[in-house]
């Protein structure tokens, strides 16, 4: 099982919304990287739900409830998808600056490659981010 952070904007899609429908298509990725991170999901998988613009914080934890696949709104057939399923609220979730300051996360992606929509978490990462309630 691996672990993800995927970054949303809460005013367009907040965990709250995720919550609200209890799964949904995890789609809007279209950087490269990104997509090739989606393309390496698997059903198990846990994520956790970042918020950008003015929160950057953890807002939850979903699970990745289907294998990826190409998502049905792409004429190309280059943006791939998977669905994700809320599991657990995280109110007290870390800001981007506590992050930042943890040694754990200065190779990570997300303070390397801070416009990276999706980002893999180490084992170490994951449960620290999960635990902030």
């Amino acid at each position: 099982m691996a672990h993800w952070l995927l970054k949303t904007e809460p005013d367009v899609y907040a965990y709250a919304d995720l919550v609200r429908e209890t799964q949904t298509m995890w789609d809007n990725v279209a950087n490269n990287q990104a997509l090739i991170f989606i393309r390496t999901m698997a059903v198990g998988d846990t994520c956790i739900i970042y918020h950008t613009g003015d929160e950057r914080r953890c807002a939850g934890i979903a699970t990745v409830i289907s294998p990826p696949y190409v998502n049905p709104a792409d004429p190309t057939g280059k943006l791939a998808v998977v669905d994700v399923q809320a599991t657990k609220a995280l109110p007290h979730g870390y800001d981007l600056a506590h992050i930042k300051a943890q040694p754990m996360f200065a190779e990570s992606y997300l303070v390397k490659l801070g416009r990276l929509s999706v980002v893999p978490l180490t084992d170490e990462q994951f449960t620290y981010l999960a635990a902030a309630e």
